[in-house]
């Protein structure tokens, strides 16, 4: 059988996995441009107003590090609510605004192209069709929906230098923000748990990681991922904004949105609190476990051979594990002082545009599944055009 007939037969045998990927993937391609119309009829999402100072009475006293300014000329006793609020984004970039936004946005349509490569080649290269690379998948997409709903008002913000973003639609973009996140820390757990059934009980890997075992695990990942934040969404939506509506950020995050509130704060961060515990520290735990039993288990093997192969097994996940919880320390749990607001935007870039880009990359480069599928597609075009 040539190759060509084996690539063929090997994506026109159907899966019950590729169905759903390939679902996901036509509603990628086919519904991401129309993402923002999406969200405006949902959540009232637009893209960000151009700050207009002839629209402002009122004279503003930028606090220089701090994540928000104050306002002269308003009576406090009679405080009028901010129906909207200023995002900064990255300042006045003078000569350097085009080729900043010029080398985010080819990060961008790479990090893009890169996470749909995977959800593609995943659906239709049937050797793919196994646990680890449909949570991959479901990772990819993940990817694709948080970096799509934060980095083009990024972009937009660098060109423009400001710009206005409603109270609604600034929450509801910190929501739309949180389900892809949280979604990750549950997807990297469910990855863990794969690694470990398929390392440490291997001889029962396959009556553990059933497809039907494995579609729960991701329905769950999602689910979790829309349900969490969603408390904390509500009492965002009764917090009241006065005075104070000038974020110096790229994007609507819960610490400027709680710092600008002139109402009692205690009820969101109680909420906050409560949520951030099972989200963030509950699937860490879970693979920090996990990891210790796998190696155990490889250094209970014997070959050096063995060793380096199912340990070869765990390694991307391992990194990418190790990325994203890193800068998610470095961003909420232990944060740059207020003078270091600028080191806390680099983070944030760093998180929102960066890591979409790597993951697929690192799982590309040091997979040998994943490159073997890839050479072997491009041998079949290799060996199309010379027919033709």
């Amino acid at each position: 059988m040539g190759l060509v007939d084996q690539i063929h037969q090997e994506t026109v045998v159907s899966h019950p996995a590729l169905v759903l990927i390939e679902h996901q993937i036509l509603l990628v391609l086919l519904l991401c441009p129309q993402v923002y119309k999406v969200f405006d009829s949902l959540f009232k999402l637009m893209p960000l107003d151009v700050f207009s100072d002839e629209a402002e009475d009122v004279v503003q006293e930028k606090q220089i590090g701090d994540t928000y300014t104050t306002t002269k000329g308003m009576d406090e006793k009679n405080q009028s609510m901010v129906t909207e609020f200023l995002l900064l984004g990255f300042g006045n970039l003078h000569n350097f605004r085009i080729v900043i936004f010029i080398f985010f946005l080819i990060i961008h349509i790479m990090a893009l192209t890169s996470n749909i490569f995977v959800l593609v080649l995943v659906g239709v290269t049937r050797s793919l069709h196994s646990p680890m690379y449909f949570f991959l998948s479901q990772l990819s997409m993940s990817e694709i929906l948080f970096t799509s709903n934060i980095v083009p008002n990024m972009l937009w913000l660098i060109l423009v230098g400001e710009g206005r973003l409603p109270v609604s639609r600034c929450l509801s973009q910190f929501y739309l923000m949180s389900v892809p996140s949280i979604s990750q820390c549950f997807l990297l757990a469910a990855m863990s748990f794969d690694r470990h059934a398929a390392i440490c009980r291997p001889l029962h890997y396959a009556t553990i990681m059933t497809f039907t075992h494995e579609l729960q695990m991701v329905a769950s990942c999602w689910l979790l991922g829309f349900t969490f934040p969603l408390p904390v969404y509500i009492f965002l939506n009764k917090l009241e904004f006065c005075c104070r509506y000038v974020i110096n950020h790229f994007f609507c995050d819960i610490a400027p949105l709680l710092l600008l509130s002139c109402s009692s704060t205690s009820a969101v961060e109680l909420v906050t609190a409560v949520v951030s515990f099972p989200v963030l520290l509950t699937p860490f735990i879970f693979i920090v476990v996990t990891y210790i039993s796998i190696i155990r288990t490889i250094l209970k093997i014997r070959s050096s051979v063995g060793r380096h192969k199912a340990f070869s097994t765990c390694s991307s996940h391992l990194i990418i594990v190790c990325m994203y919880y890193g800068t998610l320390t470095s961003i909420y749990i232990f944060p740059p002082r207020d003078n270091s607001i600028d080191l806390n935007k680099s983070l944030s870039v760093l998180y929102t545009l960066v890591t979409p880009l790597f993951n697929p990359l690192i799982y590309s480069l040091r997979n040998q599944d994943i490159r073997g599928a890839i050479g072997k597609y491009v041998q079949v075009l290799k060996m199309r055009q010379k027919s033709q």
